[in-house]
Order: structure tokens, then sequence, then C-alpha cells
């Protein structure tokens, strides 16, 4: 069975790399947000098994989706993709609940860090 995705990422050329290799990898998108308002209010709508999220989104940071995310649910999986590759970022993000970090384009990693989360 498939896990159903939302990708949360403000350009929409990376939303569709992303969408592409999630779903020929047996991850199904069920939903695309391009801001973080947008982006939680799908979480809450759609309950994906999975959110792919960047840090650079505007109307509200990634750093605010993921609270938000987990605040209203927190066993919620949540995959931080961005080009932000600073430490203070990575380490506030892993602290407040995201359970991987990846820094693009390195996509390879992604797929492997999806897995894991359902071993």
């Amino acid at each position: 069975m498939f896990k159903t995705t939302l990708i949360a990422e403000h350009s929409t050329f990376m939303r569709n790399l992303l969408k592409n290799l999630l779903n020929e990898n047996g991850y199904k998108v069920v939903a695309e947000a391009s801001d973080g308002s947008s982006a939680v209010s799908l979480y809450k709508e759609k309950k994906p098994d999975i959110v792919v999220l960047d840090l650079t989104m505007p109307i509200m940071n990634g750093l605010d989706v993921l609270k938000n995310i987990l605040k209203f649910d927190p066993k919620a999986k949540v995959i931080i993709c961005s080009a932000m590759g600073q430490k203070r970022l990575i380490s506030d993000a892993i602290e407040i609940g995201a359970k991987d970090f990846i820094i693009k384009p390195y996509f390879n990693e992604l797929i492997p860090s999806l897995n894991k989360l359902f071993r």
C-alpha cells in the first residue's frame, strides 16, 4: 500500500521534482503546498503519512510549519528537505521533532530516509 505524502515546497520546479521522485518510489503525493499556512491546513485536511517540508516558505516558515503540524499531531512524520545547510537550523528542526534533514539537491538521500521511518 502506498504511503501518502504532503510536499510543502515554495518552488514549483522542486515540488514537481519531489513529486516525480516520490511517485516513482512507491509514495503517493496527496497534497502540495507552496506556502507554510497552506501546508498546515492541508496536513489537517489530508492527514498524510509523511510530510516533506522546505524551511524557506512564504507566509509561515518551515520551522513554524513543523511546530504547528506536531502540535496538531505529535506523531507526524516530517522530513525537512531544504537548501539551507546551517547547523543551527538543522539542530532546531530535529529538536522540534523532524525525523530527518536532507539538504537539497541531494534527493538520493530522501527515499532511504523515508523508508527508514516505516521499518
